[in-house]
Formats: structure tokens, C-alpha cells, sequence
């Protein structure tokens, strides 16, 4: 990693907030770790990966699709002007909102939802990031990404092997996509679970 501002944001945030209690000791370690309801927390390594391929800066309104527990967003935060949080499970949602107001994210909105429909009543979004792997990109994302704009997100089937992709959207709306590198990420679900 070589971005000072992730760097720093990596730094500041407390891992360990964002875990059960009973994974506090392990909170530093560069492991992905569960966080309940069959979701994970990401390793370390890949959450400042993930955040220095993004290029968030800070006049940014950022979406991020799967909350889980809401670290990711709370490093969001501290890079862009706005981060809004989609996540299917209710109660991760509902904790992670809670979580991040206590530990004063107050530029970052949580909501309840299906991520495959994306923000559609805030977007375009300058940055979308993607937490949790769709089989094929949802379409709706790449269309609320604005002009200039970028996404970040795994792609591929859980049994599949799964791949970070990249996609610009340039001023003209031409839309590029690359490969970046092989990574493993639970299933991004249509459906919201209450």
C-alpha cells in the first residue's frame, strides 16, 4: 500500500470495534474474521487494497455495498465527503448504524436494502465499492456511477473462482472494465433478510 491517506485511515480506525467481542484479540491480525450471519469482516490487507484501488478522494460521495459490520465504511469515511452503506441483513444494518454513530462516523448513512438496486435517490456516485461477490456486476451499479467515476468489485460464483474488477466510467459515459487479481469474498445476495 503506498497511499498515505489509506495508510492513515487504517491507522485511525479501531478494528476491533467492529468485531464480536470474542475476536478483539484477533482484530489486528490480517485475517478476514466472522462477524455473524454467515458474513465476514475482510482481511486487513485487502480492505486498504480494496480502498487505495478505489482513489477516493475527498469531495467524493462514496457508495459501498455490504455494510456488514461497518468498518469499511468507516475507513470510507475518513476519504470521501459522504459514504452510503447498503446491507441485506437487517440486523447488521441496524448495528452497523448504530456502531458508526457512537464512534462519531457521522458523514456515512446506513440503509436496509438490496444492493444489486444500488442508491438509485442519491446516486451518481463519484466511487462504488462492492464487499461481497456478485456472479455478474449488477447493471444498476454501473449505472449510477458518475461521469469520471469508478467501481471496485469482487465478481464470480462462491464455488467459482472470483475476481477484483475495476470499472471506469469516463466524462463521455464509455464505460472500461480490467481485471485486477483473484480474491474470495462471500456471495453478494439478491434478496434482503430480515
Amino acid at each position: 500500500m503506498r497511499d498515505p491517506r489509506v495508510l492513515a485511515a487504517m491507522r485511525e480506525v479501531p478494528r476491533d470495534r467492529f468485531l464480536p467481542p470474542s475476536l478483539a484479540e484477533q482484530a489486528y491480525d490480517d485475517n478476514p474474521l466472522p462477524i455473524g450471519r454467515g458474513q465476514t469482516i475482510s482481511q486487513p490487507y485487502i480492505v486498504a487494497y480494496m480502498s487505495e484501488l478505489l482513489a477516493v478522494e475527498p469531495q467524493h460521495r462514496v457508495l459501498e455495498v455490504g455494510t456488514g459490520s461497518g468498518y469499511q465504511a468507516a475507513l470510507l469515511s475518513l476519504l470521501a465527503r459522504r459514504v452510503y452503506s447498503i446491507e441485506r441483513i437487517r440486523p447488521l444494518a441496524e448495528a452497523a448504524r448504530r456502531r458508526l454513530a457512537e464512534l462519531g462516523y457521522d458523514n456515512v448513512e446506513v440503509r436496509y436494502g438490496d444492493g444489486f438496486e444500488g442508491w438509485p435517490e442519491e446516486a451518481p456516485f463519484d466511487r462504488i465499492l462492492v464487499t461481497a461477490a456478485p456472479k455478474t456486476l449488477p447493471e444498476a451499479l454501473v449505472e449510477q456511477l458518475a461521469p469520471g467515476g469508478r467501481l471496485v468489485a469482487p465478481v464470480g460464483g462462491f464455488e467459482d473462482a472470483q475476481t477484483l474488477i475495476v470499472v471506469e466510467k469516463d466524462e463521455d459515459g464509455n464505460v472500461r472494465r480490467r481485471e485486477d487479481l483473484p480474491v474470495r469474498f462471500v456471495p453478494m445476495l439478491p434478496e434482503t433478510e430480515v
